[in-house]
């Protein structure tokens, strides 16, 4: 808190990494609340979370720290808290919002958006500040002394990437012929009745251009990736300022783009090579390219189309063509004629990848003073800074203070044939390490209580390990204790393995959870107290190496910002591992262990990348264990765990002592 007040007093960026289930949280809220209500010009507080349940859990303390602020004589009269979230977990049927009992409800009345405006915290999605197109519609009104956190931001370099990514498929294209078909016919009829509305509809969309110049030019709204500055202050092309002339254009777009999907072999290519054939083809210039996005925007709203089929397939491929006119670098253009490389059957897709991160990040660290980075997983913290382009003079990992240790991390080396275990490519599917990853997984299903998380690199991996375990019998030997159940790629059936595998864990039949690096499991649901006594990461999460989209982003950042591929895809790995197995410790009254099954998390070349909380406590004697030595290191912890503790002491003990803070105060200013 003392280093998160140091940086928003000096109007600096912050990257802060907190261990996991120590409160970020509420220390960030309670910090940035009390500085916000202690001043006149009340700043703004915007919190940005990655899921649903992370903002549920953001809102729920920024209830509690309300009331306990006002149950201790803080005047917080008129404090509006704010949680934004999609249209998709919205339900819009009048019998379940009569039944609703919300707490996050706004109180009665009728509310502008205005009156929107004047709340003091605002927590919504990454993709609201960084997503351009949904910055436009949200953020934009936000000053620039608003203090912006992003909590959970151990990958937001790769939400920055996806923001300004498109996938387009033939499917997207069909729709978007639909759409502009149904947009020539809504024109014509318009031309006959309201013909003034369409002459009215350009002066409109220059006036709208116009003011976004001015705005910028005052510092009133963020920047937009999208259409930069110097093309707000542009006219329109002549070629697509009436309505029928820019349908026409997108027409001719997108019937180019089908005829580019027509291909049997990957065609790779820059932004600038892509424009080049386009004008070849079908004399498109940059230009209205570059317009296309505002352009259609602003006819659709003119027209009030309301019915448009599948709209946002055309909204797509307008946004991709202003990006892909106005970045020469930074892009990349992938066509695809099958949809993964194991398949036979052409789906020809298109990918426009972005490979710089920063793009989407500068916008919002030039436009605020304050931006603050947190997760439990940022090490190591160098790297964030050079890929996104922040200059942060505070950078603090902070351990943990304990009365006693209430996790256990541990890497396990070997089997208990002493052959050695590992997830590399050359010996992953080798009967032996599959064998020995099993009976870890059956030794610990017998000494761990209720809930077991078991972390495998991706759903491939997962699906030929359990698949060989199945085939040797290792299946049956753990459902002799515990229950088993898994995550797999669709939302619903992961959710509902979740539900059955907390009912398992509370009715103490126990449950080993099967789940993926990566996927949804492993960012932001909580495995607490009974429900995650022991978390294994089978193996290091790498990700897949022959991704194309993936080597063009290596050697962009080796080029730009000279960091080498090795360095990054080990970076990368270890902070998703670090983010599995830190699902485990969610409080500090918390217990569990931390099993990190691989023999190359035991160099120290990976050791030090995981975080300074959970790197401090691997003991020399826990660095390179046996199956055998981690079962009795184990034992011994959890009957330890098991014994009466004083919670009191230990909450008691976890603040700082004067003489901390004083001596933390001489080393700030030092």
């Amino acid at each position: 808190m003392c280093d998160l007040k140091r940086s928003i007093d000096n109007k600096n960026h912050c990257l802060l990494e907190m261990p996991s289930g120590t409160g970020k949280t509420i220390s960030l809220l309670s910090l940035t609340i009390a500085y916000q209500q202690h001043y006149p010009d009340r700043r703004k507080i915007v919190y940005c979370s990655r899921t649903v349940p992370e903002i549920d859990k953001a809102l729920a303390e920024l209830k509690r720290l309300i009331k306990y602020r006002r149950e201790n004589g803080c005047k917080d009269d008129g404090f509006l808290g704010l949680g934004l979230t999609s249209r998709r977990n919205l339900c819009l049927n009048p019998k379940t919002l009569s039944n609703s009992q919300d707490p996050f409800l706004l109180p009665s009345g009728v509310y502008t958006m205005d009156d929107l405006r004047e709340f003091d915290v605002i927590i919504y999605s990454y993709h609201y500040m960084l997503d351009p197109k949904l910055n436009e519609l949200i953020s934009k009104e936000l000053n620039k002394d608003a203090i912006v956190i992003f909590d959970e931001a151990h990958n937001i370099d790769g939400i920055c990437i996806d923001s300004l990514s498109i996938d387009i498929n033939l499917e997207k294209l069909e729709s978007s012929t639909r759409s502009i078909e149904q947009l020539a016919e809504k024109i014509s009829e318009i031309k006959k009745s309201d013909a003034n509305r369409l002459k009215e509809e350009y002066n409109t969309l220059l006036e709208g251009l116009k003011e976004s110049a001015e705005a910028r030019e005052n510092d009133l709204v963020i920047e937009n990736p999208i259409l930069p500055d110097d093309l707000l202050r542009e006219a329109v092309p002549g070629n697509i300022r009436k309505a029928e002339h820019f349908i026409s254009f997108l027409k001719r777009f997108v019937e180019y783009l089908k005829a580019r999907m027509r291909v049997m072999h990957v065609v790779a290519e820059t932004p600038v090579s892509f424009l080049q054939h386009l004008k070849e083809v079908t004399f498109i210039d940059r230009k209205p390219l570059q317009f296309s996005s505002q352009r259609l925007t602003s006819l659709v709203r003119t027209l009030e189309v309301t019915d448009l089929e599948d709209y946002w397939g055309l909204q797509k491929v307008s946004s991709f063509a202003t990006l892909v006119s106005t970045y020469d670098e930074g892009f990349m253009l992938l066509f695809e004629p099958f949809e993964s490389d194991h398949s036979t059957v052409p789906n020809p897709i298109f990918h426009f990848a972005c490979l710089d991160a920063a793009i989407a990040m500068q916008p919002v660290v030039k436009r605020f003073y304050t931006v603050v980075i947190t997760s439990g997983t940022l090490s190591p913290l160098d790297m964030y800074p050079k890929m996104l382009k922040i200059k942060a003079p505070v950078m603090e990992s902070y351990t943990m203070t304990l009365t006693r240790s209430c996790f256990l991390p541990m890497i396990v080396t070997r089997g208990s044939d002493q052959v050695s275990i590992s997830s590399k490519f050359e010996v992953r599917n080798d009967p032996a390490v599959v064998r020995n990853f099993g009976f870890l997984l059956v030794e610990m299903s017998k000494v761990v209580p209720d809930g077991i998380v078991a972390f495998f690199p991706s759903y491939l991996y997962m699906e030929s390990i359990v698949a060989m375990w199945n085939e040797m019998g290792i299946l049956k030997l753990i459902y002799k204790t515990k229950l088993i159940f898994i995550e797999t790629p669709s939302t619903a059936e992961t959710s509902l393995a979740l539900e059955s595998y907390r009912k398992a864990c509370e009715n103490g039949r126990g449950a080993v959870l099967f789940s993926v690096a990566r996927g949804k499991v492993s960012e932001g649901v909580d495995f607490c107290d009974n429900y995650g006594r022991a978390v294994i990461m089978f193996g290091i999460p790498y990700q897949y190496t022959e991704s194309r989209i993936l080597k063009a982003r290596l050697e962009f950042l080796r080029e730009n910002y000279q960091i080498r591929e090795n360095d990054f895809l080990a970076f990368d790995a270890i902070r998703h591992a670090s983010q599995c197995v830190g699902r485990a410790l969610r409080g500090k009254t918390d217990y569990g262990l931390m099993i990190f099954a691989d023999k190359r998390y035991a160099r120290m070349d990976k050791r030090s990348k995981l975080p300074a909380w959970i790197n401090s406590h691997i003991s020399e004697g826990m660095s390179n264990l046996s199956t055998d030595m981690a079962l009795g290191s184990a034992k011994t912890f959890l009957k330890s765990m098991a014994q009466p503790f004083d919670q009191s002491l230990q909450l008691g003990t976890s603040l700082w002592s004067t003489e901390d803070i004083i001596q933390r105060k001489k080393l700030s200013s030092k």
